[in-house]
């Protein structure tokens, strides 16, 4: 929070919103003290986070953003100005000509690969990277494509005993609807702090079952 929100263009927002999962290294008083509103966290996992701030979002337009280093705050202002060309949904790709990843491992990477081109095969989409949580979008897109409704990841989530995020159904959802998807390039650096909580194999196994789910599911 202290290395990244302060690189953060506030004037780009109608409303910034912090959400914290009753963390006790001190994350909600530094946010509180640079001014920002916080939502503590009440339902687990990151879709969990979404939901209890969704209430709270006042704007019809959601950019999530990780202010752990890995997502690059100078990316902020291009990808607004490519949403406002008319698209439904910019997602920021680690994997688009020019960027990178510093944060992958040789098996992150390969998952993100895999996940990916599964995406782009099975639904017809043109993703670089449909995984990534740095992305911007219609919050009625949440409504329009069931990704507020459990039964959207509940079947998954108990088969894998896991709690899974919505970007991966986001991506096919909406490539499924025929939206207009874009991507900008950019660069995921190495993290500023605390530890990645990858479940990697339950994650992995339920977005794998998600992806091959929505062949023949959702419509």
């Amino acid at each position: 929070m202290k290395a990244i929100m302060p690189k953060v263009d506030r004037s780009l927002f109608e409303q910034i919103l912090i959400v914290d999962g009753k963390s006790k290294d001190g994350t909600i008083a530094v946010a509180r003290a640079m001014g920002f509103d916080v939502v503590i966290q009440e339902t687990p996992g990151i879709r969990g986070a979404y939901m209890d701030a969704l209430p709270h979002i006042k704007g019809d337009v959601i950019l999530t953003f990780s202010p752990d280093g890995n997502s690059l705050p100078e990316l902020l202002g291009p990808c607004i100005e490519k949403y406002k060309q008319g698209y439904d949904m910019v997602i920021v790709s680690r994997y688009a000509p020019g960027a990178k990843s510093d944060d992958d491992d040789a098996v992150t990477g390969f998952g993100n690969w895999l996940f990916t081109n599964s995406i782009n095969f099975f639904h017809r989409a043109g993703y670089t990277d449909a995984m990534v949580i740095y992305r911007i979008y219609r919050k009625d897109l949440i409504t329009e494509l069931d990704l507020d409704k459990d039964q959207s990841f509940e079947f998954e989530e108990k088969l894998f005993h896991t709690k899974i995020s919505w970007e991966p159904l986001l991506s096919i959802r909406a490539a499924k609807r025929h939206l207009k998807l874009g991507e900008i390039p950019g660069d995921e650096p190495a993290r500023e702090g605390g530890e990645r909580k990858l479940q990697v194999l339950k994650w992995g196994a339920a977005y794998y079952f998600e992806i091959l789910r929505e062949i023949f599911w959702w419509r």
